[in-house]
């Protein structure tokens, strides 16, 4: 999806400006933000490449102007409403939603401390190796995708096999993992911005098999 979120090499919004000594949360409702959508994560009714999707899918102009968390409420106002949970005025009137699966605290504690690894066992062999030349696709999807945009066209080297992964745009659209190769492919900075972009230096991106081709 070619939206606000994916504005890596993009001009007129200046440089990224890193917090000095930045808290895990700036005010308390951002920690209960987190956790609530990590909660209604726990039932069941998306998986994480959905949430991702929805919150792609803000307008760009509630995206732009949103914090972090604020982005993560909206979009999980949104899929609330799409999965008939609630309606955008019971969320605003703060009235209880309809009840939905409620996850075992303990449980939710235990799965978080195990993580949740993505990678699949192989199907097939993987198409490409260490060294190989590529170029990612000139992709335009409607649906979520982990191809950056600046990134698409442009020739780069495999530089890592990475093993088969759920493959997050067919995840997100609830099309099932469907495992795919992951590699890491090195661009140079001049391919991906151009001539004014600083020389030797790279940009490393990890790539699915099927945003790649010879």
């Amino acid at each position: 999806m070619n939206g606000p979120h994916d504005m890596g090499g993009m001009q007129c919004y200046g440089p990224v400006v890193a917090e000095r000594d930045e808290p895990l949360f700036h005010a308390p409702w951002e920690r209960r933000a987190m956790a609530v959508t990590v909660a209604m994560g726990a039932t069941g009714l998306w998986n994480l490449d959905m949430m991702r999707f929805a919150r792609e899918s803000l307008p760009p102009a509630i995206y732009l102007s949103s914090s972090y968390y604020e982005i993560w409420i909206r979009a999980l106002e949104a899929m609330l409403a799409q999965r008939g949970i609630a309606v955008p005025g019971q969320v605003a009137a703060g009235e209880p939603a309809r009840p939905a699966r409620v996850p075992d605290g303990e449980a939710m504690r235990a799965a978080l401390a195990r993580g949740g690894p993505t990678q699949r066992e192989a199907m097939r062999p993987a198409r490409f190796k260490a060294g190989d030349t590529v170029r990612a696709r000139n992709l335009n999807p409607q649906g979520h995708t982990r191809l950056p945009r600046y990134a698409r066209g442009k020739a780069g080297t495999i530089e890592a096999v990475n093993g088969c992964h759920v493959f997050a745009d067919a995840n997100a659209a609830g099309r099932g993992e469907d495992p795919q190769w992951l590699y890491t492919v090195r661009f140079a900075a001049t391919e991906l911005f151009g001539e004014g972009a600083e020389l030797a230096h790279f940009v490393f991106i990890d790539c699915f098999e099927p945003y790649l081709e010879n």
